[in-house]
C-alpha cells in the first residue's frame, strides 16, 4: 500500500518480515581415510584470491608515492581528515586501565547513549535494540551473514556491500539508485529486481541503503524512501540503512526520512563515529535493531556471529563512544564545525569540476563529489586509450599522482567514466592546520586548501579537451 503524507512510526503498519528458517544442521564429516597428504595443499587460481578493498587498496598506494618522494593528491580514501577532540582523548585514557570483555552487544552506558542518540533523531529506541561492534563495517557483515541469502544494493553503491555479500557466499543485485538521488534504490527498479531473481531460484532477503550517500554525497527525498519501504514490505524485504554520514548532511534543514521511521519493524540501522568525529581509527559502531520479533531473531544472531568474530567492542573505546553518543555541546559543536568545513570543501571541488566541463551533481552531505567524464570520452580515448573509469583512476594517479576510486569499485558498469574524489584528505597535514582549517570562517583561503584545490583544478586542466 503506498504511503501518503509524512510518515512517522506510529501511523504505518507493515507486514512482518519472514524470520529466515534456521539452517539444517551439516551432517558430521565422516573421518578421513588413513591415508598420507602432502604438507602443503594447492593453492588457488590468482583470480580467486581476495582483492583488498579498493579504498585501503588506493590509500596504501599513495602512501607509497609519498614515500619515494612523490607529490599526490589525496582524493581516493574516504576518511574525515581531523583530530581526535580532546575531550573524548581524555576519556579514551581515562578508561585505558578497562581491560575485560565485556558483554557481545556492549557495555550498558554505551548502549544506553546510543539509544538516546537515536531518540534524538525521533526513532523510539530501547538500549536492548542496540548491538555495538568494532566499527559500522563488521555489524553490516554480521547483518547479512545472519540475513542470509542475496542481498540487493544500489548502484553505485559504497565498495564492500557487494564485497561483503560474496564473502559470505551470497550475491549482491545491483539495482539503479533513483535518478537524480543517492545511496537508495529506484523502487520500481528494486521490485523487478527481486521478481526477476526469485524467478531465476535466487533470493533476496535483504537490501542495503546509504542515507545520505557514498560515493555520490546525495540524499534520497522522503517520497523516494517512502516508495521504497512500500515495496521492501511487499516483498518481505530487511532493510539494512547505513547511516553513518547522517550528521554530515551539508544543510542542517534538509528533510531527512529515515526507513526506520516508515518501516520500523523490517528496518536495522546502522552509524559509527569515524566520520562525524574523524574517528576511523578507534573502530566502534553501533547498530539499532527493530522491535519486535524480527528484531529480536536478528539480535540472537548478530551476538552468536560477534562472539565469534570479534568477541566484544574494545572496552576503552566504547567509554569514549558513550560520551561521543550523548552528544555534549562541545562535541555537537565539534560536529558542526566538520560539517561546515565538509560542505565547503567538498563544493568547491565540485565547481572545479563543473567549470572543467564534468557532469558531477551539487553534492548534498559528507565529503565526496562523483563526476563523470562522460563529456571528455571522445578526447580520453584518442589521446589517452582511456575508455575505462579503472584506466582513467590509473592514469590520474600516474601520471598526476591524484589518488581518486573508479566508478567500477562502486559497481558502476565497465565501461562507465565516473570517479569518485573525497576531499576528507585536504585539510592540513597537520593536527595545528587542521584545526585552523575547522575554525577558519573561510577554510578556502588557507594556503595548504587553496593549493591543493588549485593543484585540481591544474590537473583537469591539463588532461581537458
Amino acid at each position: 500500500m503506498p504511503f501518503a503524507g509524512t510518515a512517522t512510526a506510529a501511523s504505518i503498519t507493515v507486514p512482518l518480515p519472514t524470520i529466515p528458517p534456521a539452517a539444517p544442521r551439516p551432517p558430521a564429516a565422516p573421518r578421513p581415510p588413513a591415508v598420507s597428504r602432502p604438507p602443503v595443499p594447492p593453492l588457488p587460481p590468482a583470480e580467486e584470491h581476495r582483492p583488498v578493498s579498493a579504498t585501503l587498496a588506493a590509500n596504501e598506494a599513495l602512501a607509497a608515492r609519498r614515500s619515494r618522494g612523490q607529490p599526490v593528491l589525496p582524493l581516493a580514501f574516504g576518511e574525515a581528515g581531523l583530530p581526535a577532540h580532546p575531550a573524548l582523548r581524555d576519556a579514551l585514557a581515562a578508561a585505558a586501565a578497562s581491560n575485560g570483555y565485556g558483554p557481545v552487544a556492549g557495555v550498558a552506558a554505551l548502549r544506553s547513549a546510543a539509544a538516546g542518540y537515536w531518540r534524538r533523531r525521533g526513532l523510539p529506541t530501547s538500549p536492548d535494540s542496540i548491538v555495538c561492534g568494532p566499527g559500522s563495517k563488521p555489524l553490516l557483515f554480521g547483518l547479512m551473514l545472519a540475513a542470509g541469502a542475496d542481498v540487493a544494493v544500489p548502484r553505485p553503491s559504497w565498495v564492500s556491500y557487494a564485497a561483503q555479500a560474496s564473502l559470505i557466499g551470497a550475491r549482491a543485485h545491483f539495482v539503479p539508485a533513483a535518478p537524480g538521488e543517492g545511496g537508495i534504490c529506484d523502487p520500481a527498479a528494486l521490485g523487478a529486481a527481486v521478481t526477476a531473481a526469485r524467478a531465476a531460484g535466487r533470493e533476496i532477503r535483504s537490501v542495503v541503503v546509504t542515507l545520505p550517500d557514498n560515493p555520490t554525497g546525495r540524499l534520497p527525498r522522503p517520497a523516494t524512501v517512502r516508495a521504497f519501504c512500500d515495496v521492501a514490505a511487499e516483498h518481505d524485504l530487511i532493510i539494512i540503512s547505513d547511516e553513518i554520514y547522517r550528521d554530515l548532511i551539508h544543510d542542517p534543514a534538509a528533510p531527512v526520512l529515515s526507513p526506520a521511521a516508515v518501516a520500523p519493524q523490517r528496518t536495522v540501522v546502522t552509524t559509527a563515529l569515524s566520520k562525524s568525529l574523524a574517528l576511523g581509527g578507534w573502530r566502534i559502531g553501533v547498530a539499532r535493531l527493530p522491535e519486535g520479533p524480527l528484531g529480536d531473531w536478528l539480535r540472537g544472531q548478530l551476538l552468536g556471529i560477534g562472539s565469534e568474530i570479534w568477541s566484544a567492542p574494545v572496552a576503552p573505546i566504547q567509554q569514549a563512544a558513550a560520551l561521543a553518543f550523548g552528544e555534549p555541546a562541545e562535541l555537537s559543536e565539534r560536529i558542526a564545525a566538520s560539517r561546515r568545513l565538509h560542505a565547503t570543501v567538498c563544493r568547491a571541488a565540485a565547481d572545479i569540476c563543473a567549470a572543467a566541463g564534468l557532469d558531477v551533481p551539487p553534492p548534498q552531505a559528507a565529503f565526496y563529489v562523483y563526476p563523470d567524464f562522460e563529456p571528455w570520452r571522445g578526447h580520453l580515448g584518442r589521446r589517452h586509450g582511456i575508455t575505462t573509469s579503472e584506466g582513467l583512476a590509473g592514469l590520474l594517479l600516474e601520471r598526476y599522482g591524484a589518488g581518486t576510486l573508479p566508478g567500477s569499485a562502486f559497481g558502476e558498469r565497465p565501461g562507465g567514466l565516473r570517479l569518485r574524489l573525497a576531499t576528507g584528505l585536504l585539510y592540513g597535514d597537520t593536527d595545528e592546520q587542521q584545526e585552523a582549517a575547522l575554525a577558519a570562517p573561510d577554510p578556502l583561503a588557507l594556503p595548504w586548501i587553496a593549493a591543493e584545490l588549485a593543484r585540481l583544478g591544474e590537473i583537469l586542466a591539463d588532461l581537458a579537451p
